[in-house]
C-alpha cells in the first residue's frame, strides 16, 4: 500500500471535473488542498476518519468554484494556506516560493508555478527528505497543463510562457513524485479527456506532450491552440475568492413558493430555473423557464447561462434533492435562490397559470427540420450531422435572436450529446418567443444508428 492508499483521499467533482484532497496527518489533524465550499464530502471523509481539518491550503485564486477554505477556519480553527501574491482579504498565512509549513512530521513546501494565475503555487509533501507527492492545482496536470487565458487574451501568451516554465520546473523533482492535480478531466480550466486524475512526474516526462515541446515557443503555440470556450461566471469568481466566500451555517433553506408569489418574482426580473429531466421539462413547463436537469454539471450551465444577482425559482420533481441544487449553486456563489415552486406545475396551473411544452423527437422523425448543434467544439468535430449548424449552448443566449448566421430559418431540431444540453438550448431560444424548436431525443450516435447514415467530422 502505498502513501496515497493509506493518507490521501481525493475527493472528485465531476460536474466541474476538478479533485480536492484530505490528507490525514496521522495524529487526527488533516490538511484539505482546494476544497470547494461545498463540503459535504469532505466533512464525510473527515467523519469516518476521526479527523479535524487543521490545514486548508489552495494552490490558486480559483475561477471556477467558491474555496471551501474560509468555512474550515470557521468550523474548525484551519490554518488557511495560500499565496502571499494572491492578497486575500481573510486572515491566511502568506506563503512565498521555498517558504515550507510543519504539519507535525511532514512538511509542505510552497512552490511559486505561475501560469494559471499568477500567483499560482504547487506545494510539495516532504517527509524528511523525500518528496512524496506534490500538489499542482491548475500547474501540472494529466498529460497538460491548465488554461492560461483566464485573465485576459492580451495576457495569455505570457501566462503560458509562465506555465512552461513552471511544468518544466517541476519536471526536476524525483521520477516517484506523485503527482496530484486539482483540474482533471471535464474541468474548462482545460483538461485532455481521460480518467486519470493523479499521476507520477516520471509518467507525465514520458506522456505529457507539452513536456514534450521542443522549446517554450512549441509549448505555447500547443498550449494555446487547445483553449477552448470557459462558462461566463469565470470571470468574477476569482475576485470573490480573493475577498472570501461569506460563512454559512449549514444548508440554507429553500422556501416554498406559492405560484403567485413565482409570477410576482417573474415580473420583477426573476428567473425560473426548471431542474427536472428533459423529458419532464418538455412535457410542460413554465412559459420562460430555462432548462437545467439537475446532474452533476447543473453549476456549470447554471453559471454559464444566468447572471448572480438575478432572484432564482427552481421547478423540480419531488424525488429531486433540493440539497444538490442548493449546493451546486452556493459553489459558484449563486446565492439568491428565492425558493422552489410549492405544489409543482399542478398548483401553477390550478392558480390560472398556463404551460408550454416542448417537442422531444426520435431521430427517425426528424423530417426537414434543420439541425441546431449545441455541443463544445472538440465534440463537434470529432463528429456531427451533415449541414448541422453549430452554436455552442454556452453561446447561444448571445446569438438566440439574431437575424444572420443561419439562427433564422426554421423549424429548427437542437441536439447534443445525450439531450440535457440540447433541452436547455431550446429553452434559451423559447426566451426569445420562438416556437420552431424541437429537441432530440439522443444525440449523434443515436441518429447515426437509426437512420444509418455517416457522421461528417471536422469543423
Amino acid at each position: 500500500m502505498g502513501f496515497a492508499d493509506e493518507h490521501l483521499i481525493p475527493l472528485v467533482d465531476e460536474g466541474l471535473g476538478n479533485s480536492a484532497y484530505l490528507l490525514d496527518l496521522g495524529d487526527g489533524r488533516a490538511l484539505a488542498v482546494d476544497a470547494s465550499r461545498d463540503l459535504r464530502a469532505l466533512h464525510a471523509a473527515a467523519r469516518r476518519r476521526g479527523l479535524r481539518v487543521a490545514y486548508a491550503a489552495d494552490t490558486h485564486l480559483h475561477a471556477d468554484f467558491l474555496s471551501g477554505a474560509v468555512q474550515l477556519a470557521h468550523e474548525s480553527g484551519a490554518i488557511v494556506l495560500a499565496s502571499a501574491a494572491g492578497k486575500r482579504a481573510f486572515g491566511h498565512r502568506g506563503l512565498a516560493d521555498g517558504e515550507e509549513v510543519d504539519l507535525g512530521g511532514l512538511r509542505l513546501r510552497a512552490l511559486a508555478t505561475p501560469g494559471h494565475t499568477d500567483e499560482h503555487l504547487s506545494f510539495l509533501l516532504l517527509d524528511g527528505s523525500r518528496e512524496i507527492g506534490v500538489f499542482t492545482g491548475g500547474s501540472l496536470i494529466v498529460d497538460s497543463a491548465a488554461r492560461t487565458d483566464l485573465l485576459g487574451a492580451e495576457r495569455t501568451e505570457e501566462l503560458a510562457r509562465a506555465q512552461c516554465r513552471s511544468l518544466h520546473r517541476l519536471a526536476t523533482l524525483p521520477d516517484a513524485t506523485a503527482v496530484w492535480p486539482t483540474h482533471g478531466a471535464g474541468s474548462f480550466c482545460s483538461a485532455p479527456p481521460g480518467t486519470d486524475r493523479t499521476t507520477t512526474i516520471g509518467a507525465q516526462k514520458r506522456s505529457n506532450p507539452l513536456l514534450a515541446a521542443p522549446d517554450e515557443d512549441a509549448f505555447v503555440r500547443q498550449l494555446v491552440a487547445s483553449l477552448g470556450s470557459f462558462p461566463t461566471y469565470f470571470a468574477w469568481l476569482t475576485e470573490r475568492n480573493r475577498r472570501g466566500p461569506a460563512v454559512l451555517g449549514g444548508t440554507p433553506p429553500l422556501p416554498a413558493l406559492e405560484a403567485g408569489q413565482v409570477k410576482a418574482l417573474l415580473a420583477d426580473g426573476g428567473q425560473v430555473v426548471d431542474v427536472r429531466p428533459a423529458a419532464e421539462f418538455a412535457a410542460g413547463h413554465i412559459p420562460g423557464a430555462l432548462s437545467i436537469p439537475l446532474r452533476e454539471q447543473f453549476a456549470t450551465w447554471l453559471g454559464w447561462l444566468l447572471p448572480p444577482d438575478a432572484p432564482i425559482v427552481i421547478v423540480r420533481d419531488p424525488q429531486q434533492d433540493a440539497a444538490d441544487v442548493l449546493w451546486q449553486a452556493l459553489k459558484i456563489g449563486y446565492e439568491r435562490l428565492a425558493g422552489e415552486l410549492s405544489g409543482g406545475l399542478s398548483a401553477w396551473q390550478a392558480a390560472g397559470g398556463e404551460l408550454a411544452r416542448l417537442p422531444l423527437l426520435p431521430a427517425d422523425q426528424v423530417g426537414s427540420r434543420r439541425v441546431l448543434d449545441v455541443r463544445q467544439h472538440v465534440e463537434y468535430a470529432a463528429g456531427h450531422l451533415p449541414g448541422a449548424v453549430h452554436v455552442e449552448l454556452g453561446a447561444l443566449p448571445g446569438r438566440a435572436a439574431e437575424v444572420e448566421g443561419g439562427l433564422e430559418a426554421g423549424p429548427w431540431l437542437v441536439m447534443c450529446g445525450h439531450g440535457e444540453r440540447a433541452a436547455t438550448a431550446a429553452s434559451v431560444l423559447a426566451r426569445t418567443g420562438r416556437t420552431d424548436v424541437a429537441v432530440l431525443d439522443g444525440g449523434p450516435d443515436t441518429w447515426a444508428k437509426l437512420t444509418g447514415q455517416l457522421l461528417e467530422e471536422g469543423a
